[in-house]
Protein backbone atom coordinates (compact mmCIF):
# COMPACT_ATOMS: atom_id res chain seq x y z
CA UNK A 1 0.00 0.00 0.00
CA UNK A 2 2.70 2.33 0.53
CA UNK A 3 4.55 1.98 -3.14
CA UNK A 4 0.50 2.49 -4.30
CA UNK A 5 0.67 5.74 -2.31
CA UNK A 6 4.21 6.40 -3.33
CA UNK A 7 3.34 6.28 -6.77
CA UNK A 8 0.19 8.30 -6.52
CA UNK A 9 1.90 11.49 -5.39
CA UNK A 10 4.65 10.67 -7.59
CA UNK A 11 1.96 11.18 -10.62
CA UNK A 12 0.33 14.07 -8.68
CA UNK A 13 2.69 16.47 -9.14
CA UNK A 14 2.23 17.07 -12.25
CA UNK A 15 -1.09 18.37 -11.75
CA UNK A 16 -2.11 21.30 -9.92
CA UNK A 17 -5.98 20.52 -9.08
CA UNK A 18 -7.46 21.62 -6.15
CA UNK A 19 -11.21 20.14 -6.19
CA UNK A 20 -12.63 22.57 -3.52
CA UNK A 21 -12.53 25.52 -6.52
CA UNK A 22 -15.57 23.25 -8.30
CA UNK A 23 -17.54 23.19 -4.31
CA UNK A 24 -16.76 26.93 -4.06
CA UNK A 25 -18.34 28.26 -7.66
CA UNK A 26 -21.51 25.40 -7.04
CA UNK A 27 -22.17 27.08 -4.12
CA UNK A 28 -21.85 30.58 -5.08
CA UNK A 29 -23.98 29.95 -8.39
CA UNK A 30 -27.27 28.56 -5.69
CA UNK A 31 -26.73 31.23 -3.94
CA UNK A 32 -26.95 34.07 -6.67
CA UNK A 33 -29.74 32.72 -8.19
CA UNK A 34 -31.67 33.17 -4.93
CA UNK A 35 -30.35 36.12 -3.81
CA UNK A 36 -31.26 37.71 -7.41
CA UNK A 37 -34.98 35.90 -7.09
CA UNK A 38 -35.75 35.42 -3.91
CA UNK A 39 -37.43 38.68 -2.46
CA UNK A 40 -37.63 37.10 0.98
CA UNK A 41 -33.46 37.28 1.16
CA UNK A 42 -32.27 40.64 2.70
CA UNK A 43 -29.84 42.28 0.06
CA UNK A 44 -27.31 43.56 2.37
CA UNK A 45 -26.62 40.09 4.39
CA UNK A 46 -27.02 38.24 0.66
CA UNK A 47 -24.52 40.45 -0.62
CA UNK A 48 -22.14 39.98 2.03
CA UNK A 49 -22.32 36.09 1.83
CA UNK A 50 -21.78 36.27 -2.21
CA UNK A 51 -18.70 37.91 -1.71
CA UNK A 52 -17.70 35.85 0.77
CA UNK A 53 -18.11 33.22 -1.84
CA UNK A 54 -16.82 34.76 -4.93
CA UNK A 55 -13.80 35.58 -3.64
CA UNK A 56 -13.35 32.16 -2.64
CA UNK A 57 -13.73 31.17 -5.63
CA UNK A 58 -12.30 33.42 -7.57
CA UNK A 59 -8.86 33.07 -5.20
CA UNK A 60 -8.59 29.89 -6.45
CA UNK A 61 -9.03 30.40 -10.59
CA UNK A 62 -7.80 33.65 -11.12
CA UNK A 63 -5.19 33.47 -13.75
CA UNK A 64 -4.07 37.32 -13.47
CA UNK A 65 -2.07 39.81 -11.40
CA UNK A 66 -3.54 39.94 -7.65
CA UNK A 67 -4.71 43.65 -8.00
CA UNK A 68 -7.13 42.39 -11.14
CA UNK A 69 -7.92 39.34 -8.77
CA UNK A 70 -8.51 42.27 -6.33
CA UNK A 71 -11.17 43.78 -8.14
CA UNK A 72 -13.05 41.29 -9.89
CA UNK A 73 -15.59 41.31 -7.41
CA UNK A 74 -16.57 45.25 -7.70
CA UNK A 75 -16.84 44.78 -11.63
CA UNK A 76 -18.85 42.02 -11.20
CA UNK A 77 -21.09 43.27 -8.27
CA UNK A 78 -21.51 47.04 -10.53
CA UNK A 79 -22.60 44.88 -13.39
CA UNK A 80 -25.59 42.70 -11.62
CA UNK A 81 -28.24 45.56 -11.91
CA UNK A 82 -28.29 45.33 -16.02
CA UNK A 83 -27.68 41.58 -15.64
CA UNK A 84 -31.16 41.09 -13.61
CA UNK A 85 -32.87 43.93 -16.33
CA UNK A 86 -31.88 42.12 -18.87
CA UNK A 87 -32.53 38.42 -17.37
CA UNK A 88 -36.73 40.23 -16.24
CA UNK A 89 -36.63 41.03 -20.02
CA UNK A 90 -35.94 37.36 -20.43
CA UNK A 91 -38.87 36.67 -18.15
CA UNK A 92 -41.37 38.30 -20.07
CA UNK A 93 -40.59 36.95 -23.19
CA UNK A 94 -40.32 33.18 -22.14
CA UNK A 95 -43.81 34.65 -20.89
CA UNK A 96 -45.31 36.10 -24.09
CA UNK A 97 -43.64 33.02 -26.24
CA UNK A 98 -44.83 29.76 -24.18
CA UNK A 99 -48.61 29.33 -24.26
CA UNK A 100 -48.38 27.01 -21.82
CA UNK A 101 -46.98 29.44 -18.97
CA UNK A 102 -49.39 30.47 -16.47
CA UNK A 103 -47.88 32.97 -14.25
CA UNK A 104 -44.50 34.60 -14.41
CA UNK A 105 -43.64 32.74 -11.45
CA UNK A 106 -43.48 29.64 -13.39
CA UNK A 107 -40.69 31.27 -15.60
CA UNK A 108 -38.39 32.11 -12.63
CA UNK A 109 -38.56 28.70 -10.95
CA UNK A 110 -39.90 26.14 -13.08
CA UNK A 111 -38.31 26.52 -16.57
CA UNK A 112 -35.11 25.21 -17.25
CA UNK A 113 -34.31 27.31 -19.97
CA UNK A 114 -34.66 30.08 -18.07
CA UNK A 115 -32.34 29.17 -15.70
CA UNK A 116 -29.41 27.78 -17.81
CA UNK A 117 -29.89 31.88 -19.52
CA UNK A 118 -29.51 33.13 -15.98
CA UNK A 119 -26.55 31.48 -14.89
CA UNK A 120 -25.17 32.29 -18.44
CA UNK A 121 -25.64 35.55 -18.22
CA UNK A 122 -23.91 35.87 -14.73
CA UNK A 123 -21.09 33.50 -15.88
CA UNK A 124 -20.55 35.58 -19.42
CA UNK A 125 -19.57 38.85 -16.78
CA UNK A 126 -17.51 36.59 -15.04
CA UNK A 127 -15.54 35.29 -18.16
CA UNK A 128 -15.40 38.83 -19.09
CA UNK A 129 -13.50 39.18 -16.41
CA UNK A 130 -11.27 36.54 -17.43
CA UNK A 131 -12.04 34.15 -14.47
CA UNK A 132 -12.19 31.40 -16.95
CA UNK A 133 -12.35 28.50 -14.77
CA UNK A 134 -14.89 30.22 -12.48
CA UNK A 135 -17.14 31.11 -15.78
CA UNK A 136 -16.89 27.25 -17.32
CA UNK A 137 -17.29 25.69 -13.74
CA UNK A 138 -20.53 27.69 -13.39
CA UNK A 139 -21.71 26.69 -16.97
CA UNK A 140 -21.32 23.08 -16.38
CA UNK A 141 -23.24 22.88 -13.11
CA UNK A 142 -26.23 24.92 -15.37
CA UNK A 143 -25.98 22.02 -18.06
CA UNK A 144 -25.55 19.11 -15.36
CA UNK A 145 -29.03 20.75 -13.98
CA UNK A 146 -30.92 21.88 -16.85
CA UNK A 147 -28.87 19.34 -19.78
CA UNK A 148 -28.59 23.02 -21.78
CA UNK A 149 -24.70 23.13 -22.55
CA UNK A 150 -24.11 27.38 -23.06
CA UNK A 151 -20.51 28.41 -23.05
CA UNK A 152 -19.77 30.99 -21.29
CA UNK A 153 -18.55 32.98 -23.58
CA UNK A 154 -21.04 32.69 -25.84
CA UNK A 155 -22.59 36.26 -26.70
CA UNK A 156 -26.60 36.23 -26.32
CA UNK A 157 -28.39 39.51 -26.15
CA UNK A 158 -31.68 39.57 -24.41
CA UNK A 159 -34.50 38.84 -24.50
CA UNK A 160 -34.26 35.52 -25.56
CA UNK A 161 -36.40 31.98 -25.01
CA UNK A 162 -35.46 28.96 -24.85
CA UNK A 163 -37.93 26.29 -24.45
CA UNK A 164 -38.05 22.85 -22.62
CA UNK A 165 -33.79 23.73 -23.10
CA UNK A 166 -32.69 19.65 -22.74
CA UNK A 167 -29.56 18.74 -25.25
CA UNK A 168 -29.14 22.52 -26.52
CA UNK A 169 -25.41 23.28 -27.50
CA UNK A 170 -24.37 26.98 -27.81
CA UNK A 171 -20.48 27.32 -28.49
CA UNK A 172 -17.89 29.42 -27.42
CA UNK A 173 -17.99 32.53 -30.09
CA UNK A 174 -21.67 31.95 -30.96
CA UNK A 175 -23.45 35.40 -31.15
CA UNK A 176 -27.10 35.52 -30.71
CA UNK A 177 -29.01 38.99 -31.10
CA UNK A 178 -32.64 39.55 -29.62
CA UNK A 179 -36.07 38.40 -30.07
CA UNK A 180 -34.75 34.43 -30.69
CA UNK A 181 -36.30 31.36 -29.78
CA UNK A 182 -34.65 28.41 -29.50
CA UNK A 183 -36.22 24.88 -29.17
CA UNK A 184 -35.20 21.44 -27.37
CA UNK A 185 -31.91 19.22 -29.19
CA UNK A 186 -30.63 22.35 -31.20
CA UNK A 187 -26.88 22.77 -31.67
CA UNK A 188 -24.86 26.08 -32.55
CA UNK A 189 -21.38 24.46 -33.11
CA UNK A 190 -18.79 24.55 -35.08
CA UNK A 191 -16.88 22.79 -38.10
CA UNK A 192 -13.52 21.10 -36.96
CA UNK A 193 -10.60 22.77 -36.92
CA UNK A 194 -7.51 22.96 -35.13
CA UNK A 195 -6.36 23.80 -32.30
CA UNK A 196 -4.64 27.17 -33.39
CA UNK A 197 -8.39 28.65 -34.49
CA UNK A 198 -8.85 28.25 -31.01
CA UNK A 199 -9.15 32.64 -30.98
CA UNK A 200 -11.52 32.64 -34.70
CA UNK A 201 -14.99 32.99 -34.39
CA UNK A 202 -16.11 29.52 -34.97
CA UNK A 203 -19.60 29.26 -33.99
CA UNK A 204 -22.44 31.06 -36.16
CA UNK A 205 -24.35 34.39 -35.75
CA UNK A 206 -28.26 33.81 -35.21
CA UNK A 207 -29.98 37.73 -35.99
CA UNK A 208 -33.24 38.86 -34.79
CA UNK A 209 -36.45 37.37 -34.47
CA UNK A 210 -35.16 34.02 -35.59
CA UNK A 211 -36.87 30.80 -34.74
CA UNK A 212 -35.12 27.65 -34.48
CA UNK A 213 -36.89 24.45 -34.28
CA UNK A 214 -35.72 20.95 -32.16
CA UNK A 215 -32.77 19.09 -33.05
CA UNK A 216 -31.88 21.41 -35.69
CA UNK A 217 -27.74 21.67 -36.22
CA UNK A 218 -26.11 25.14 -37.63
CA UNK A 219 -22.03 24.86 -37.67
CA UNK A 220 -19.45 27.40 -38.65
CA UNK A 221 -18.21 30.75 -37.24
CA UNK A 222 -18.94 32.36 -40.74
CA UNK A 223 -22.70 30.87 -40.88
CA UNK A 224 -25.16 33.54 -39.82
CA UNK A 225 -28.72 33.02 -40.11
CA UNK A 226 -30.79 36.50 -41.29
CA UNK A 227 -33.14 37.89 -39.30
CA UNK A 228 -37.01 36.76 -39.19
CA UNK A 229 -36.03 33.07 -40.81
CA UNK A 230 -37.70 29.66 -39.13
CA UNK A 231 -35.36 26.82 -38.97
CA UNK A 232 -37.43 23.77 -39.33
CA UNK A 233 -36.65 20.53 -36.77
CA UNK A 234 -33.77 18.42 -37.63
CA UNK A 235 -32.18 20.80 -40.22
CA UNK A 236 -28.07 20.73 -40.82
CA UNK A 237 -27.18 24.27 -42.16
CA UNK A 238 -23.61 25.05 -42.65
CA UNK A 239 -24.09 28.08 -44.91
CA UNK A 240 -25.50 31.06 -44.60
CA UNK A 241 -29.24 31.80 -44.32
CA UNK A 242 -30.87 34.79 -45.85
CA UNK A 243 -33.06 37.41 -43.73
CA UNK A 244 -36.82 36.32 -44.15
CA UNK A 245 -35.98 32.50 -44.99
CA UNK A 246 -37.78 29.21 -44.41
CA UNK A 247 -35.34 26.15 -44.17
CA UNK A 248 -37.09 22.62 -43.41
CA UNK A 249 -36.73 18.75 -44.39
CA UNK A 250 -38.50 17.77 -47.30
CA UNK A 251 -40.59 14.34 -46.00
CA UNK A 252 -42.74 12.44 -48.11
CA UNK A 253 -45.86 10.46 -46.84
CA UNK A 254 -46.99 7.82 -48.55
CA UNK A 255 -50.36 5.96 -46.95
CA UNK A 256 -50.56 2.26 -46.60
CA UNK A 257 -53.53 0.75 -48.69
CA UNK A 258 -55.71 -1.30 -46.59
Amino acid sequence: MKDIIKELQGIRKSTNLNYAVKTSVEDFTKQIFNVLFDDRIDLTQGFSELEILFKKAAKISCLSTKEVCDKSWINFANSLPNILKDLNKDAAYFMESDPAARRVEEIYFAYPGFYAIAIHRLSNEIYKLRLFLFARLMSEYAHRLTGTDIHPGATIKSPVFIDHATGIVIGETCIIEPFVKIYQGVTLGALSVSKDKQDTKRHPTVKSYVCIYANATILGGETVVGENSIIGGNVWVTKSVPNNSVVYNTIESHIKPR
